[in-house]
This record gives structure tokens, sequence and C-alpha cells, in this order.
């Protein structure tokens, strides 16, 4: 590799350390990145936590007690005067609006779980960045010595006539010392 010193410019950071320095930044970037998402999914995830606990009440509420209540209330109302089958009409009733409202109670938990869009916002944020992102230039003298130093292997493959200064005669007694 050339020495940094050769160049204008010798007092930045060397090309090593660039890239350790750019390594370090996009690992602690892409670590930040990945505990926003973990803190926005956590909370997603006690939401739906609660609506599927909501959900799995309003079910077994209907499996085990419904048979029970029903057949106490119903006797229940009976008892009032009413006609048995009305009575256990009323009470199927009440029970279906109860699950009902059970399970609205889960579905409006279910309907607040969203995307983690901070994760998603910022993930985008840092694409654009780094599609922006353009390598240092190098100096010409720097590119001019490693063509010079490379001889005849590299001019060949780009042909005579593009190496800077000079026509073919320069360029072949250059490539001859």
């Amino acid at each position: 590799m050339s020495d940094p010193g050769n160049y204008a410019g010798s007092t930045d950071r060397s090309i090593g350390q660039l890239v350790a320095a750019a390594t370090a930044e996009m690992s602690a970037l892409v670590h930040d990145e990945i505990a926003l998402a973990k803190a926005e999914v956590r909370q997603d995830v006690k939401r739906g936590a609660i609506g599927s606990a909501a959900f799995i009440a309003a079910g077994v509420l209907l499996l085990f007690t419904m048979p029970m209540l029903s057949f106490a209330a119903a006797y229940g109302i009976h008892n009032l005067g009413l006609g048995l089958a009305w009575s256990f009409l009323i009470v199927a009733g009440a029970f279906i609006l109860l699950a009902a409202l059970i399970g609205f109670i889960g579905l409006r938990k279910f309907k607040k779980i969203k995307p983690p869009e901070k994760s998603i916002a910022s993930a985008k944020q840092t694409a654009a960045v780094l599609q922006n992102a353009k390598p240092h230039p190098r100096p010409a003298i720097e590119a001019d010595a490693i063509l010079r130093r490379s001889g005849p292997s590299l001019a060949a493959g780009k042909g005579v006539e593009s190496l800077p200064g000079g026509d073919k005669a320069a360029s072949v007694a250059r490539s001859s010392t």
C-alpha cells in the first residue's frame, strides 16, 4: 500500500482507519436499529397477548359456564311466571351479548397493533444516506504513481493511449525501465 504521506491531505486518517471507523459505526447503527425494533415488537406482543387473553376468556365463558348458568337462569325466570321456552331464549341472548362485548374488546386490542414504524423509518433513512455516500476522492498524484509502479500489466489492459502524460513512445520507455 502507498505511504499516506505521499499525497496532499496526509493529516487525514489512513484508509484502514476509515474502514475500521465506518465498520464500527455501521455495526453500532445496526445494533441500535435492532434494539428499537425489539422494543416496538415487545410492545405489540404485549397488546396481542392481552387481545388473545380476551378472546380466550370469551371462549371459555361461552364453553363452560353457559350450560350451567343457562339452566339456572332459565328456571329462575320461569319461576317468575314466564314460559320455560322464553326463559331459555332470554338467557341465551344475554350470554351472546356478553360474548360479543368481550370479543369486541379483544378486537379493539388487536387493531392497536402497528408495524414497527420507527424502525422502518430509521432503516429507510439509513439506506438513503448510504446511497448518497460517496468515497473520498484520491488525489491524481497518487493515481499516477500507482500507474507508474504497476508497469505494463496495468497499461496493457487500458490501452497505451489512455495513460496520463504521453504518447506511445513515452509509455514504452516507461514500461521498459
